[in-house]
């Protein structure tokens, strides 16, 4: 075999490690690494130096642990006899992975028995180049991406579905959530190989599952389906029913809000307030009723409506003193709870009354003895 003076590997990226199929080399010989890979020498079947990037001349004091194997001398060229292996450090994404034979489990919120396929991709590279070779190549010239994946098959079938299952119980989520949890179960289950894989040099940079095939045509999980979304559909009109309920009250309390707003509106830009509204109300009244009798049982006397016609106005006072007139023989009589002459007095006195009971004030009344409003 013919020595060798350029030790390179330019091959595909489909390939974690190759072998340099010449084993005979000089000590001035280049050896080129790229950037995405790592040279290592096998000298009697033992590993020894390892290199990274760049450009290296074979020499007695790059090669140490080769020169004390072979004890090469010291300038001038020599050849010796080692193995050479490329490993790509690249990170190879798109390896296909599926469970060839459905996962049985227990489904975390109902406990059925149930059975679900899985398939998805993931990603390897090689961080340990020496625990690689020596672990899985071996002997071999050429570990292809491929043929890693069938060293890892049966691993996979097993460690992927006792990792699937802990996954799905730990999360507790149930058969028709996985698909909205894909991104989660992908990393725990990740998290949970990442161990096996460093054994041999390698890291798990991605791990995705991307499909779970359910068990459809099984009794038992059409069953579990029913049940569930029996339940489903109970708790959501449940929950509609109780938003609808929200709503209207919410529109109810918002129409009195408004309501109000509008009528205390009305009241500022006509000028009078609240009391004086209900003052017109019971002055209305007043006004309206043609029998004395029904003034004498309305409970408060007839004297809090003529006290009324001074607090809104003399328009409504008018009509109530007319009313009261009327019942009585003749305008300008009034009667208040306090009794005729009372109110004969009171009228002759032009005494003030009350704006908020219409009782009667008496000369040294600072507030009104019935309801305690100050006297204006």
């Amino acid at each position: 075999m013919s020595i060798i003076d350029v030790i390179k590997y330019e091959g595909d990226n489909h390939t974690f490690v190759w072998k340099h199929p010449s084993e005979d080399f000089n000590t001035s010989s280049q050896l080129i690494v790229h950037e995405s890979q790592e040279a290592m020498f096998f000298m009697n079947g033992q590993a020894l130096d390892l290199f990274g990037p760049g450009r290296h001349t074979l020499e007695t004091q790059n090669l140490p642990l080769i020169n004390k194997v072979v004890n090469l001398p010291s300038g001038g060229v020599s050849p010796f006899h080692a193995e050479v292996y490329f490993v790509n450090l690249t990170e190879q994404m798109g390896i296909s992975w599926g469970t060839s034979s459905k996962v049985q489990y227990m489904e975390p919120e109902f406990g059925f028995p149930l059975s679900i396929g899985a398939s998805g991709e993931m990603a390897l590279a090689v961080r340990e180049a020496k625990k690689l070779l020596i672990k899985i190549v071996g002997t071999e010239a050429v570990l292809s991406q491929d043929k890693l994946i069938s060293y890892f098959k049966a691993f996979l079938q097993t460690r992927v579905k006792v990792a699937l299952v802990q996954a799905i119980q730990s999360q507790k989520l149930n058969i028709f959530e996985l698909d909205a949890h894909l991104e989660e179960l992908s990393n725990d289950v990740k998290s949970r190989l990442q161990t096996d894989f460093s054994e041999y040099g390698l890291d798990l940079t991605q791990f995705l599952v991307t499909t779970i095939m359910r068990p459809e045509g099984d009794p038992i999980y059409e069953k579990f389906r029913d049940l569930y979304f029996r339940q489903y559909a109970d708790v959501r009109e449940a929950q509609i029913e109780q938003q609808v309920g929200v709503i209207n009250q919410e529109t109810e309390a918002k129409k009195t809000v408004i309501e109000a707003t509008a009528m205390a509106d009305k009241r500022r830009l006509e000028g009078y307030t609240y009391q004086q509204e209900r003052g017109f109300d019971v002055a209305e009244r007043a006004a309206s009723n043609e029998a004395v009798g029904e003034f004498s049982n309305m409970g408060i006397g007839l004297g809090m409506m003529a006290g009324v016609g001074g607090t809104v106005g003399g328009a409504v006072g008018g009509a109530v003193s007319d009313a009261m007139g009327q019942g009585f023989g003749g305008p300008g009589q009034a009667v208040t709870a306090a009794g005729p002459s009372d109110v004969t007095q009171g009228a002759s006195t032009g005494a003030k009354f009350c704006p908020g009971c219409g009782r009667p004030f008496q000369p040294t009344d600072k507030f009104c003895p019935e309801c305690g409003t100050r006297r204006s």
